[in-house]
């Protein structure tokens, strides 16, 4: 049981109910309270979330036996670096989105450095807050939030092995019913993603790059960051259709990717139509093509420009504003997001941090529309049933 004065500060109603049950079990990530129903005579306790979501719930204790605190509401300096300051999950019980690292850049065709993405996104998104003043919600609110780690990858020096690596930990993350929201690590990592959560029916996608990634055989490997697109594709777990591409630009030595999307009957909008059209009408064409079943967005920094995003592997001139990203990202509320990820941020190449911390605010913007989605008004406007467990 919680001890008297650690409830003191609490609101009320919560502190009421803690006051009658137990913290959540070993399992439960580390600092957030769930409540236990009391162990009826010679039974185990049972737990059961809490009714209620708010800050409170992401209280962590003070080792030193002080009153819980809220982690979010130190100091940006303070803390362990964890994505978003969200509480680091020893398991997958009680956890309704996750947000994972994936430190490789083992597929790059360019300048490595995407594996110290994770690290590094963690670290910036010690600015993000609660509340997204742009879509009006609190994510954690909504929902259970908590950093999963790094995926562990086996095998260092074979791509291969790394994406069965990759593959194994999402299809755990997909059996605990947890959505996943992940930082690359280059944009290989996609495709044994998509395997795990798309393996019973194909899934839409919004995607945000300079580049299609659906390039063939590079160099004697089909496993770059340039062909986790046409791998999904041939593999089932993509439905081109219901795929956009956003900001394609830069040049070519063959034609062989935009050719693939195109034929395969993918949307791509390459950047001067998007200055043509305009980020509202994009947005609407985005929402008509990826429809109402399931989706998935994946964001690429050097999507954007690299006045922007400078450390990223393979920048191209010309893209996107971080503030057209946020309009494009936020005009996508509602659709049927089951993940999403950020890849290719590359910090040896932006002294300033700067990349890391557009990562890290693109990455919190996927997890309020997530949150969103499906605990959250726009459940409620689609008429969603809730999740189940």
């Amino acid at each position: 049981m919680l001890r008297e004065e650690s409830l003191q500060h609490l609101r009320p109603g919560l502190a009421k109910m803690l006051r009658n049950v137990h913290l959540g079990p070993p399992s439960t990530p580390e600092g957030v309270f769930y409540a236990m129903l009391p162990a009826l005579p010679g039974r185990a306790p049972q737990c059961r979330e809490a009714t209620i979501v708010s800050s409170e719930t992401y209280f962590k204790a003070d080792i030193s036996g002080q009153r819980p605190y809220d982690p979010m509401k130190e100091p940006r300096f303070t803390e362990i670096a964890t994505f978003m300051r969200a509480p680091l999950a020893s398991s997958l019980a009680n956890v309704d989105i996750g947000l994972i690292g994936v430190p490789t850049d083992l597929g790059v065709t360019n300048r490595p450095g995407a594996r110290h993405g994770p690290r590094e996104i963690r670290n910036a998104s010690s600015l993000m807050r609660g509340y997204n003043l742009g879509l009006g919600v609190n994510p954690y609110e909504l929902c259970r939030i908590a950093d999963l780690g790094d995926v562990r990858l086996s095998h260092r020096y074979d791509l291969e092995k790394q994406n069965e690596d990759i593959e194994a930990f999402y299809r755990a993350v997909k059996a605990a019913g947890v959505l996943p929201v992940s930082a690359g690590g280059d944009h290989s990592i996609t495709y044994p993603i998509f395997r795990a959560i798309a393996a019973e029916r194909p899934v839409g996608m919004v995607h945000i790059d300079a580049h299609t990634d659906t390039w063939g055989e590079f160099f004697g490997s089909k496993f770059t960051h340039g062909a986790p697109f046409r791998l999904a594709v041939e593999a089932g777990v993509l439905d081109p259709k219901r795929t956009i591409q956003i900001g394609i630009r830069g040049g070519q030595n063959f034609l062989d990717g935009i050719e693939f999307s195109r034929s395969h009957g993918m949307r791509v909008v390459f950047i001067e139509e998007f200055a043509d059209l305009g980020v509202e009408r994009v947005i609407a064409l985005a929402r008509e093509v990826v429809g109402d079943a399931p989706a998935y967005l994946s964001f690429d920094v050097d999507g954007l420009d690299p006045v922007y995003a400078p450390g990223t592997g393979t920048p191209e001139v010309g893209g996107i504003t971080t503030l057209e990203a946020q309009r494009l990202l936020r005009g996508l509320r509602g659709v049927n997001f089951i993940g999403g990820d950020v890849v290719e941020v590359a910090p040896p190449y932006d002294q300033t941090g700067n990349t890391a911390l557009v990562g890290a605010t693109m990455m919190f913007e996927i997890l309020c529309l997530i949150a969103d989605r499906h605990f959250g008004a726009g459940k409620r406007a689609a008429g969603a049933a809730p999740r189940s467990r």
